[in-house]
């Protein structure tokens, strides 16, 4: 027998391949957001197709080369199904090491969860069992105003916000990963509470927001305007409160805003076709936002399933994927094109035909006044730091945030 593989180096060195189990299409919550617009109590994945499909992946390593994997669990709310998650988990992990699979080591337990369950024993119990393999993420979106304008309790009639349910376990969460991030979306409606949402998150010791506004075209003549003014706000609130020294905020970032380099910046945004998605029928898709409860006019893209594995002819046009195969001649010689992020099920449901190389721009005007607002960022931070004679130290030492996801 060969000896085990042990990666000699942390999993995040190596391009981690994503595999997501949609283990449930239910959740709690009716956020008025959601892009899962075909969320249902019914669709939940049997321990039968999720061990079949660890089978297949497993037995199949020559194909999934990447020198890490994050085994990423998805709903609705994946947390409703902690037993199965906990079983598919202990499965992973014997069969990684029992394959001598050069996973075994070098691995990640994924999960975004609104929350709600948390504290509960089994999910806490789920935690101390894989802790040092966890990657968890809580969804709270602000303040308590802005998280319950979107996030609202799933029922007829019920309209109740959610944010107290969440809030809660927010110190339990970072007691366990306090270096945890957390995501945030921006729709037209909360636009007004970005700046006190973003503090308020700081002030309950959230130190990394992922935020980003959704791919959705629901923008309305005005919002950039508002949008500016609530980023302008936002930075002189974190500079001059000092809250640059230990937090991050993913809308200011010192690479966006700039022309594109054509010999770097031609790659695809986010990670279509290579990654791997799993629902409850077994079927695999190219990403989450392919399958059917993500796609509001269009049909799901299945690039195969559990008994004849994946097929390779429907996966290539995802590897094809770049900046130059789906974007305008506009947004190539866009000057602040660097960092204008898109989402590829979103083009491909917004796309006039079934074609996953339409870019949709819906975002446009909004990254353009993200921009100007990062530009407004960056010049009176450094300003600042070079009057106090902090620039080279704040260089070594600047907060930065890790998981800034599209989706």
């Amino acid at each position: 027998m060969q000896p085990y593989k042990i990666n000699p180096e942390p999993w995040q060195k190596g391009m981690a391949k994503n595999i997501t189990f949609i283990v449930t299409k239910d959740c709690q919550l009716a956020c008025k957001y959601c892009y899962l617009v075909g969320k249902n109590e019914k669709e939940r994945m049997t321990w039968e197709v999720a061990k079949a499909a660890i089978d297949y992946i497993l037995e199949y390593e020559a194909d999934f080369k990447e020198e890490s994997v994050i085994w990423d669990f998805i709903g609705g709310e994946p947390f409703l199904e902690i037993e199965l998650i906990d079983k598919i988990c202990d499965y992973l992990k014997t069969e990684m090491y029992r394959r001598n699979h050069h996973w075994f080591n070098s691995y990640r337990f994924s999960f975004s969860t609104n929350g709600i369950n948390y504290d509960s024993e089994k999910v806490q119990k789920f935690i101390k069992k894989n802790k040092s393999h966890l990657s968890i993420g809580i969804t709270i979106d602000g303040t308590q105003k802005k998280h319950d304008l979107n996030r609202i309790w799933k029922g007829v009639g019920d309209k109740r916000g959610s944010y107290t349910d969440v809030v809660r376990n927010i110190p339990l969460w970072l007691s366990q990963f306090p270096n945890a991030g957390t995501k945030v979306t921006i729709s037209s409606a909360d636009i007004p509470y970005i700046k006190e949402s973003v503090l308020h998150l700081y002030s309950l010791g959230i130190h990394e927001v992922n935020i980003n506004v959704v791919f959705e075209d629901v923008w309305k003549d005005g919002d950039d305007i508002l949008f500016e003014q609530q980023l302008t706000e936002l930075a002189d609130a974190i500079i001059d409160g000092g809250w640059y020294q230990e937090y991050a905020c993913s809308f200011f970032s010192e690479t966006i805003g700039k022309p594109l380099n054509p010999e770097n910046d031609n790659q695809n945004w986010c990670g279509a076709g290579k990654m791997l998605a799993i629902d409850a029928a077994g079927n695999f898709y190219p990403c989450t936002r392919f399958a059917a409860y993500s796609l509001r006019s269009k049909q799901p893209i299945i690039i195969g399933n559990i008994q004849s594995g994946i097929d390779k002819d429907k996966l290539r046009p995802f590897l094809t994927l770049d900046r130059t195969t789906q974007s305008p001649r506009e947004c190539i010689e866009c000057e602040v094109a660097s960092g204008c992020a898109w989402c590829q099920g979103e083009n491909y449901d917004a796309a006039d035909t079934p074609t996953i190389f339409q870019r949709s721009t819906a975002i446009c005007k909004m990254h353009k006044s993200r921009v100007r607002a990062n530009n407004y960022y960056w010049n009176k931070l450094f300003r600042k730091l070079e009057l106090l004679g902090e620039r080279n130290e704040f260089e070594s030492n600047k907060p930065s945030v890790k998981n800034n996801e599209p989706c």
